[in-house]
Parts: C-alpha cells; structure tokens; sequence
C-alpha cells in the first residue's frame, strides 16, 4: 500500500498568509483533513481552508485537543484518527492535513504522521511549512524577532511557568506559545525577570477578533489559548550585535 499524506501549515489564520505552495498541495489533495475538537465546531485551520477548496472536499476528524490530564482518552482520540485518515489514504490515495502554523512546530500532524505510518505501509509522508504565528505577530507589531547574533528561544508555557523563567532569564528574544490558561503566571515571570518592557502579545491575528497589545497589559484572567507572547532581546546599541 503506497500513498502520500501531506501535513499543510495554513498559517496563524489570515487565509492571505497561506503559501501559493500551500494552496497548490490543498487544491491538489483528493482529500483534507483538518482537526476539530470534541463540538465538532468549525476550527480555524478549516476557516483558513475553505477560501481556497470546496467544503465537501474537507474531512472533519477529531482530536482531544484540549485534553490535558486524561492520557488514556487523548491517546484513543489520536489512534481513531489516525484510523480514519489511513482509511482515507486507502481509498484517495493522497491526503493532506491542514494545520494552523507550520506543521513541524507543535503541530497535530507530527503525531498522525507517526501513526498513520505504523498503519499503512509504503505512505510517502510530506509537509509544506507554513507561517509562524510569532511571525505574524512580529509584523503586526513591529517587533524584531532576532539581530545580529542573539538567539531565538520558542517556549510552549504548558510546559511549565519555570522552563519560561530559565528562558527569560537567558540572551535574545523568547517566544511563549500556548499561555492563554496561563496569563497569570506569565506576567508574574515577566516582571519578576525585568521583561515586561517591549514586549508584545496578539491573539487572533489576522482575524476580525485580533488582539495585539503590550506585555504589560496582560490580563491576569485566562486568554485565547493559541495567544502569543514575544520578548525581544535586551539592545542597548543599533547594529551592536551583528
């Protein structure tokens, strides 16, 4: 058994931000997936993918993705959906998974990948990378993520209020992912660190809700989960780093 199945980053939610390869591995896939949650409400990935195919054309599948404490039950959730998609794969040949961002950076698609590869023999597995939400919120912002030689730090927060501290504690830009819940704890971390100043964060981007607001306006309720937090790098001279 042979067949592709091509994880697609469809950026951070503005359908513009969508790459021509992107829309081109859409358009050409028999099928696509895009994730739900257990409502089975329209995602955004699948916002972002019906500007450019057809909605009889895209799968819904479910995902336990926002499971944080039932092992068992989330691991089901992704061996039935990777079931499905190998289902899908028998039968259309290719298919391609919409994923918000860019599919090699905490993205769902790892996972099926990874199960749908144990289930089907032969599968060609195949990404096309898509925008970063710290991208977009960079843009949007006018913040620079990186100069010169300082490094750039990605941390997802649900990873623990601790591992953010240890990165703001450190050189260059960090950037937190997945915060929303955690609003609270990464204000505290950035006070308690020096740096509030400068920094940024935006949910929504692209979208009608956008909300794109300075680090020392966060709220201490929770935020939109898929919020985004950018720190730039301390920079006491223009050029000073290159």
């Amino acid at each position: 058994m042979s067949g592709r199945l091509i994880g697609v980053g469809v950026g951070p939610g503005d359908p513009e931000l969508v790459t021509v390869r992107g829309v081109n591995a859409l358009r050409a896939a028999a099928v696509v997936v895009v994730p739900v949650m257990d409502t089975l409400e329209r995602g955004r990935a699948e916002a972002t993918v019906l500007h450019y195919v057809e909605q009889e054309k895209i799968v819904r599948i479910v995902f336990a993705l926002n499971e944080r404490t039932d092992r068992a039950r989330r691991e089901a959730a992704w061996d039935a959906a990777g079931e499905q998609v190998a289902e899908l794969l028998r039968t259309h040949g290719t298919v391609a998974f919409a994923t918000i961002g860019d599919p090699n950076v905490y993205s769902t698609f790892t996972y099926l990948a990874l199960t749908v590869g144990e289930l089907v023999g032969g599968v060609a597995v195949e990404t096309v990378p898509g925008i970063t939400a710290m991208q977009d919120l960079a843009a949007r912002s006018g913040v620079v993520l990186a100069e010169g030689t300082e490094p750039l730090t990605l941390v997802p927060v649900t990873a623990g209020s601790a591992v953010l501290k240890e990165a703001l504690a450190g050189p260059g830009t960090v950037v937190a992912y997945k915060f929303g819940r955690l609003a609270a704890d990464v204000a505290t971390a950035l006070r308690e660190t020096g740096r509030t100043e400068g920094a940024v964060w935006g949910s929504a981007l692209g979208l009608p809700e956008e909300s794109i607001r300075p680090a020392a306006e966060l709220l201490e309720g929770p935020l939109p989960y898929l919020s985004t937090l950018i720190v730039p790098a301390r920079r006491d001279t223009r050029g000073g780093k290159l």
